[in-house]
């Protein structure tokens, strides 16, 4: 068999060996799974030579394109030197580096690796629930989460998850956690104003805490953006809110910024936009880090914490110890491209401008190109912080979203909306050529789906299986 005939045969070979994720495997006999065989930048190039950009950063992950150079030689160099070791009773350069600089950026410290972002929640739900017990508080240990919140799918995880479809299914094996109102504004009530809305979820948890404080180990939540609730998106005023509260009915606050950290919300880290009255910003007890820790490149998640939390488990005894290891820990290939990322961010172009700074000017263009997308008389609602855009589409078509990813496929993009949401969650590389084929793009397949759509004999009966889409 030729290299070519072995190309063109990578999506059936994929769809008879490969068990893909959140994907009803089913719908493959009718749509095989794209076969993506190189990247560049914000492009991937399938077995056939077509070129397709990756509006969604490969599920939220990629910052700076593909095969982005010195994350490419960071990696290179450090696999000449060190490939992997435990990091039990052992350490390396590149683990020390990162601990301490990640530790410079948010005053957390003490940083546990992982691989992703779900065994990062289970860290840090553990990691609360057992310093509270080695400080003779063994009560405290439940968990609240936010409607539409969703941090993950191993067990631990989908207990602090509102999005049913992942839930539901193994709800016999959860220990489910108290779930409160979303500051979400599109969650207020006929009249109510956004304000108003907030201050009621406010209320809501002071009321919770108030009653289930001695019982309650701490709360998670996604700082200023839902991803899988439809990029739902909420005030800062929140957050301080919430370390308000935590404090006064002594609470951990659990950040989870594995999808909105390393300047997806604008800021390095979206909680940073809570800023409180003498200039400072909130601090959460936790941070959870995955997705751009490593510019999407390789497996690597992080939880950070205060020294408190650290000196609760400070003991001659092991079981007072955190008991709790992942074989890949602390990879030093992985750090050494989380590294690379750091260094990028810190790094100043020609013009003196930092990354962040280069995706406001980014934005605020791609913002414009967009504006006939927003004022479609379909979409309903539009948002957009940082590097993050959402258009809510006025169709009840359940199978809305697989048909929009199809045909955004079929047109050179790479989207996958959440139910009737298009979002668009960009690497930050995109050329202005890049944003204006996106733009135009976006807009051209929405108008064909919609179409498609009103001409469905009976819009209530899916015309293809659904992909379930994130």
């Amino acid at each position: 068999m030729t290299s070519s005939n072995r190309a063109s045969n990578l999506a059936e070979r994929s769809r008879q060996a490969v068990w893909h994720p959140c994907t009803q495997m089913k719908v493959h006999e009718h749509f095989p799974p794209r076969a993506i065989v190189a990247a560049e930048g914000p492009w991937l190039i399938d077995d056939q030579g077509h070129r397709i950009l990756d509006a969604v950063s490969s599920w939220w992950v990629n910052l700076f394109g593909h095969n982005f150079g010195p994350i490419r030689e960071a990696i290179t160099d450090q696999l000449g030197k060190l490939d992997h070791i435990m990091l039990a009773g052992l350490t390396h350069p590149p683990v020390v580096e990162l601990s301490e600089r990640l530790a410079g950026l948010t005053g957390l410290g003490h940083a546990f690796y992982a691989s992703d972002g779900a065994s990062a929640t289970e860290i840090a739900l553990k990691m609360s629930a057992h310093s509270w017990r080695n400080r003779g508080r063994a009560q405290k240990n439940q968990f609240i989460g936010l409607q539409g919140g969703y941090h993950g799918e191993t067990a631990g995880a989908l207990s602090v998850t509102d999005i049913p479809l992942f839930r539901e299914a193994y709800a016999p094996l959860l220990r489910l956690s108290a779930t409160l109102p979303s500051p979400d504004p599109r969650h207020a009530a006929p009249g109510v104003s956004a304000q108003a809305h907030l201050q009621s979820t406010i209320d809501a948890l002071a009321a919770y805490l108030a009653e289930h404080h001695e019982h309650t180990a701490a709360l998670i939540l996604e700082p200023l953006v839902q991803g899988a609730a439809g990029m739902a998106m909420y005030a800062p005023e929140y957050l301080l809110a919430v370390r308000r509260l935590c404090d006064q009915y002594q609470v951990h606050w659990i950040a989870d910024e594995i999808a909105v950290g390393f300047g997806r919300t604008g800021t390095m880290f979206a909680h940073q936009q809570a800023v409180l009255p003498d200039g400072s910003h909130v601090k959460p007890d936790f941070i959870c880090l995955s997705k751009g820790l490593t510019g999407g490149v390789m497996p690597l998640s992080a939880v950070l914490t205060t020294d408190d939390v650290y000196a609760a488990f400070w003991d001659d005894s092991v079981v007072h110890g955190f008991l709790h290891s992942h074989s890949y820990t602390g990879n030093p290939l992985a750090c050494r491209a989380a590294l690379a990322v750091l260094d990028t961010f810190a790094a100043r172009d020609e013009q003196g401008q930092d990354v962040l700074e280069r995706n406001r000017v980014a934005a605020a263009r791609f913002t414009a190109m967009t504006a006939p997308l927003s004022q479609h008389p379909r979409v309903k609602a539009t948002r957009h912080v940082g590097m993050i855009w959402a258009w809510d589409v006025d169709t009840s078509e359940p199978t809305f979203a697989s048909r929009y990813h199809r045909a955004a496929m079929a047109a050179g993009l790479l989207l996958r909306p959440i139910g009737s949401t298009l979002y668009v969650m960009p690497p930050y590389v995109l050329s202005e050529a890049d944003q204006c084929f996106l733009a135009e793009g976006m807009l051209r397949v929405l108008d064909q789906v919609l179409a498609e759509i009103d001409a469905l004999p009976d819009s209530s009966a899916p015309a293809a299986p659904v992909v379930p889409v994130p």
